[in-house]
């Protein structure tokens, strides 16, 4: 707290205080502080967790120093970052408890255009703006302005949080289909 960070680079096991709980901490008392977690292919049953604490991002403790600077770069930027390991997994896990879509969730989805819900149905299944772009033929600088009021209206910091409500919404169902 002390030196306000932009990035806090969060491991999951650590010997006093959880990554998780250190992650919720970090982001109920300091929400523009991102965090970027570091995981492995064996923590998997946290990743859903640590995005519901407020993660930003996620990377494999494999990664090079360069993806790592990379990921630190994407998520101070206000990025979300997903190693593509931990998509696949994220949304099995979303299958896996394929519970029925939180209420409370599903009607915020009523806050936004048929536009912004579209746009934050292609933020869940992992397209990038200038994809979404591409899919929904506008500008890259449209999608953005999109994403801006999704994150706005649904009182959301960032593109992992936006994801991780459109499917707790129900919005996405896991396998990509509305």
């Amino acid at each position: 707290a002390e030196l306000a960070p932009d990035v806090v680079l969060m491991d999951i096991r650590m010997p006093e205080l959880g990554g998780i709980e250190a992650t919720r901490r970090i982001t109920d008392a300091t929400p523009h502080i991102k965090v970027l977690v570091l995981t492995t292919f064996d923590l998997d049953e946290y990743v859903y967790e640590a995005l519901r604490a407020g993660a930003s991002g996620f990377l494999l403790k494999d990664a090079s120093a360069e993806q790592l600077a990379e990921a630190v770069r994407v998520v101070a930027a206000g990025d979300a970052l997903l190693a593509p390991g931990v998509t696949r997994r994220l949304i099995a896990e979303f299958s896996r408890l394929n519970g029925t879509p939180r209420t409370p969730l599903k009607s915020r989805v009523g806050d936004l255009t048929e536009r912004e819900t579209e746009v934050l149905a292609l933020i869940a299944q992992g397209l990038s703006n200038a994809e979404i772009a591409e899919h929904l033929v506008v500008a890259e600088q449209t999608v953005k302005t999109h994403v801006g009021r999704i994150l706005v209206k649904l009182g959301l910091r960032d593109r992992t949080q936006a994801a991780v409500f459109a499917y707790e919404s129900g919005l996405v169902r896991p396998g990509g289909g509305r």
